[in-house]
């Protein structure tokens, strides 16, 4: 079987982000499958292949080796440099503005994406992977003593500046800003997680790939309000699971949320919720 090799400009925390963390929990799934490895491209890191190396080898066997691309803004240029090898473009946020060979299979995260390149490469294979939510995101059923909890990182001026000062008023709310080693954690002590972000993808021009986050946060018995853009629309819905957003006014939003913590039960996600994710998301028929 054929080698994977996950191409990634670096793996340290200057590159630290969902993506690169749901990439990397693609190849540790890779791993047991076939052989995979990390390949970095745009700095070197000790004990791990660097790109232009393997380039250099005269003795490459071109068909024993696929390359999987994923970082969005470097796609445009591994494309014509890996050209005359195997490779595939592992989408997850859309709207880089790049076109690909057909030759080039594409595996989405999420339908959004899926649909951006089924209209934008109509001739390309095109596969549906969305990505992994690891175990230890789970309902552990402790004591919660946050009542919302949110992360400054891809929230809305919205949030920061005018509802969260609000809720800080009326309930405890915890602000992350900065990197949690222990996230599962710390959604078991919160009721409520707010996950806002179609206003940082609108000015960063590209979209949600998938939004792990809330459902991270779903998973542990959080409940979500959020906005439901681009991937994140491949789960949430408002109503059913989570509560949208930025809905109306803020004082509405305010009495939405503060009626969610005040009336908050620590149970585990509902079996139909579960069932459909399973089914229409991963595909398997879960009992």
């Amino acid at each position: 079987m054929r080698s994977l090799y996950f191409l990634l400009p670096g793996t340290d925390a200057k590159f630290a982000c969902g993506g690169l963390f749901a990439e990397l929990k693609t190849l540790n799934i890779a791993r047991q499958i076939c052989h995979a490895e990390v390949v970095t491209y745009r700095q070197r890191e000790d004990g791990k292949l660097f790109l232009d190396d393997i380039l250099k080898q005269p003795d490459l066997d071109l068909n024993e080796i696929i390359f999987v691309m994923s970082w969005g803004f470097d796609v445009a240029k591994l494309a014509p440099q890996l050209k005359a090898y195997n490779t595939v473009y592992h989408a997850h946020s859309a709207g880089y503005g790049f076109k690909l060979p057909n030759s080039i299979p594409i595996i989405t995260v999420s339908r959004n994406t899926m649909g951006y390149w089924g209209q934008l490469s109509p001739h390309s294979l095109i596969y549906y992977l969305p990505n992994e939510i690891s175990n230890q995101f789970v309902n552990l059923k402790c004591e919660r003593n946050i009542d919302v909890l949110v992360h400054t990182r891809k929230s809305s001026q919205y949030l920061m500046r005018e509802l969260i000062p609000a809720l800080q008023q009326r309930c405890n709310v915890f602000v992350i800003d900065s990197f949690i080693d222990d996230l599962p954690a710390l959604f078991n002590r919160a009721k409520v997680y707010l996950y806002d972000s179609a206003e940082y993808w609108a000015l960063q021009g590209v979209t949600e790939g998938f939004g792990l986050q809330p459902m991270e946060a779903l998973a542990c018995g959080c409940k979500v309000f959020s906005s439901v853009n681009h991937g994140l629309s491949d789960y949430l819905d408002p109503a059913f699971n989570c509560y949208k957003i930025a809905g109306y006014a803020k004082e509405y939003d305010i009495k939405r949320i503060l009626k969610v913590v005040s009336s908050f039960e620590n149970v585990d996600l509902n079996e139909d919720f579960l069932r459909i994710i399973a089914s229409q998301i991963l595909r398997v028929d879960w009992k």
